[in-house]
């Protein structure tokens, strides 16, 4: 079997899962494997019982004979490898958890993080990799927090470094298991990826009882029993996140020392603007510092009074605390002060929401709306620090997750009818409502709007694969016209002809000649057979004196009338319009054969002018642009340019935005569509550089919103400091 270095073949697997010691794995650890093994595997024999059904009922409704037999093959070499995928599934879940019990190992030679999973796939289509990168983060948004209290549990108790992607029962693996069992599978990707479905609604689906089982029998044993149970299929992604509030040296204890670190880093940055949070009154008065506890409980206070989204920048955060402190302070005769980690929090957020309600890469109906997630956001950073390190924090990716789904949301005067933006009104009303200090609620809303834009999406990239199609298509056929009207050009152009000649070989024989270019291509025997007809049409109706011309004529006219007939007809040209042109050809012909050139029998025309070949894809052409030079930075900016990325204009005062999905070298073409994949804007490279030269377009940022925002802020703050 192949190795690539990075898997244990099977048999390799399989030696080592019975000759390593398993001894050096605790007995608990083993019933854990055990009893995972059973749940996997009777949900891959769910699986492969429900593909063979699945693909039945699809054969079943084939459009087509090759479809169908397409998908019976695909079933049948489903049913004769079924056995050894389950069984190499098996063998390499084994395998990972022996190399447990190795202190050298730390599952390299199996395990392969979801971010190194594009170097297993490297000749695969990258749509199946995108499947499979979605399938584990919907696991993690489901399941995260049971994982990783597993992680932590194993790591206790078998003292190896291990985390959430490289734990052999983390979604990552339990797919890297299947990808790898699968390799030989000969099936299609439309099969492959109607399986990997399958294979998260009966494996993935159930991780949550797999991690309920495997805590329950650890905690039983002692394993960490402090860490609060998780309600079974709580929405919850990865990493976790502490459930209670608790104060700032509880939880500096939990962090890790990156992640103090970094927060540590920004702390210093942030010591110059300290002093904005306080109560306005004489600091003579007792001063007795605020506990995170109590100022969980006046941003609690605050959080319902945050204005609505019609007036954002009414609410400053600073302002209202300040104004709240001194209310409290006066009531309680002392001089209530936050603690300097807390204001530090506090100043921090207030800065980074600052940048988000100026990002013109965001439509302002959005920031409107996310600034009213200042509190919750500040409550959550309050709560858990590593909400400023970590990228997966279930806020942080919720806060990035829905201004990546709102990039290519333009200005409407109906935005308020909007799906994503009633969906993203809901999740903010939620949030103000019902977030007071469990920030579980944000694993909650996170998963379901992953599956809300996992949805949008698909529908969206459907329609986007349609378009692509469709402008692929149209440049084929606009290079393959080109290419006809070239070789009409060449015979014709300063040549006497019959006039019912030149307009059929324009209005008809050209479609003939067309459709050979484009479903054989110009190097094909069609191709040349078609031109060949042509050439022979042409040579028979020119005037010839030489004696042999006659003999020649007389045995070309049958095969030539008929190859004309059958491309005409195969070419749908109009049936009265044939007869015509046929009778008019007969009559040429027969004043040939009788040697009878004192009259034509058809009137001639001298062609001068170019055949010049329309069709339904061309457009208008486009206005004269200037010239750029090629080191111009706005040309440079456009060869830079990715499928993906995102533009905006102003059509008739509205901002618009659309989606760079296509870049069609043949014809020079950047297709751009909206949100829902339709076609909205088409440039040549020169015109589109032109645009973003003048300020008529302008690219826009599509990072992630709350990184580009820290990094603003971190900017800011250094500057500051060096003035």
């Amino acid at each position: 079997m192949h190795n690539d270095g990075k898997v244990v073949p099977i048999k390799a697997a399989t030696d080592q899962a019975f000759t390593a010691p398993l001894a050096r794995l605790p007995m608990v650890l083993l019933q854990v494997r055990d009893k995972a093994a059973l749940q996997l595997r009777q949900g891959l024999q769910a699986l492969f019982d429900n593909a063979d059904d699945t693909l039945f009922e699809m054969a079943d409704k084939a459009v087509s004979n090759s479809v169908q037999n397409y998908l019976f093959e695909a079933m049948r070499d489903l049913r004769h490898k079924r056995t050894n995928i389950e069984r190499g599934y098996l063998d390499r879940f084994y395998a990972a958890f022996v190399q447990i019990g190795h202190a050298e190992s730390t599952l390299s030679p199996i395990a392969v993080a979801r971010d190194d999973a594009a170097a297993h796939m490297a000749d695969d289509d990258q749509e199946r990799s995108q499947a499979l990168q979605a399938m584990v983060e919907r696991a993690l948004a489901r399941d995260g927090i049971a994982l990783n209290q597993l992680t932590l549990r194993m790591c206790a108790l078998t003292g190896q470094g291990l985390d959430d992607q490289r734990n052999p029962l983390g979604p990552a693996m339990l797919c890297e298991y299947f990808l790898q069992a699968g390799r030989n599978l000969g099936v299609g990707l439309k099969v492959k990826l109607i399986i990997l479905q399958l294979f998260e609604r009966y494996v993935l689906q159930d991780a949550d009882q797999l991690y309920g089982e495997a805590n329950q029998l650890l905690v039983a044993t002692g394993v960490l029993p402090e860490l609060k149970a998780v309600p079974r299929r709580r929405m919850a992604p990865h990493p976790v996140v502490s459930p209670h509030p608790q104060v700032q040296g509880e939880q500096d204890a939990e962090l890790d020392a990156n992640e103090q670190a970094v927060f540590d880093a920004l702390q210093s940055l942030l010591s110059k603007v300290r002093g904005r949070v306080a109560p306005r009154m004489e600091a003579s008065a007792p001063m007795q510092p605020i506990s995170t506890r109590d100022l969980l409980r006046l941003l609690s206070h605050l959080q319902h009074y945050v204005p609505a989204t019609s007036d954002p920048d009414g609410f400053d955060l600073h302002q209202q605390l300040e104004q709240l402190l001194t209310r409290v302070s006066m009531k309680s005769g002392t001089y209530r002060k936050v603690e300097v980690v807390d204001e530090d929090v506090i100043n921090l957020i207030a800065m980074l929401f600052e940048f988000i309600l100026a990002d013109r890469n965001l439509p302002q109906s959005l920031r409107s709306l996310i600034g009213r997630l200042q509190i919750p956001m500040l409550k959550v950073a309050v709560l858990d620090k590593r909400f400023f390190s970590r990228s997966g924090h279930p806020a942080r990716r919720l806060l990035n997750e829905i201004a990546s789904a709102a990039m290519g949301w333009g200005s409407r005067e109906d935005y308020q009818r909007d799906a994503l933006y009633l969906r993203v009104e809901k999740i903010v009303q939620r949030l103000l409502n019902d977030f007071d200090d469990d920030p579980a609620i944000f694993s909650e809303l996170l998963s379901d709007f992953l599956a809300f834009s996992s949805d949008e999406r698909r529908r969206s990239e459907l329609l986007e694969q349609r378009t692509r199609d469709a402008e692929e298509g149209r440049a084929r056929t606009l290079l393959a016209r080109q290419r006809v009207q070239q070789e009409l050009n060449r015979r014709v152009l300063g040549k006497s002809l019959p006039r019912f000649v030149v307009r059929m070989l324009e209005e008809a024989w050209s479609q003939v000649l067309l459709l050979a270019c484009l479903k054989h291509g110009d190097t094909s025997v069609q191709w040349l057979d078609a031109l060949g007809a042509m050439d022979e049409l042409l040579w028979s109706v020119e005037r010839h004196s030489e004696p042999q011309a006659q003999q020649r004529l007389l045995a070309v006219v049958p095969g030539l009338l008929k190859v004309l007939r059958d491309g005409l007809a195969s070419a749908a040209f109009d049936p009265f319009a044939t007869s015509e042109f046929f009778a008019e050809l007969e009559a040429l012909h027969v004043q040939a054969f009788d040697n009878r050139f004192d009259g034509d029998a058809a009137e001639r025309v001298l062609v001068l002018d170019e055949i010049v070949l329309s069709g339904p894809e061309q457009e208008a052409p486009e206005p004269g642009n200037p010239r750029l030079a090629e080191d111009d930075p706005a040309l440079q900016q456009v060869q830079r340019l990715r499928i993906g990325h995102w533009i905006e204009w102003m059509d008739e005062g509205e901002a618009q935005r659309c989606k760079l999905i296509a870049q069609i070298d043949s014809t020079d073409s950047f297709i751009f569509v909206n949100r829902t994949g339709l076609k909205v804007r088409e440039y040549s490279r020169m015109a589109l550089a032109v645009a973003l030269r003048r300020g008529e377009v302008r690219q826009l940022d599509d990072a992630l919103l709350f990184d580009r925002a820290l990094d603003s802020v971190v900017v800011q703050l250094r500057q500051h400091q060096l003035r």
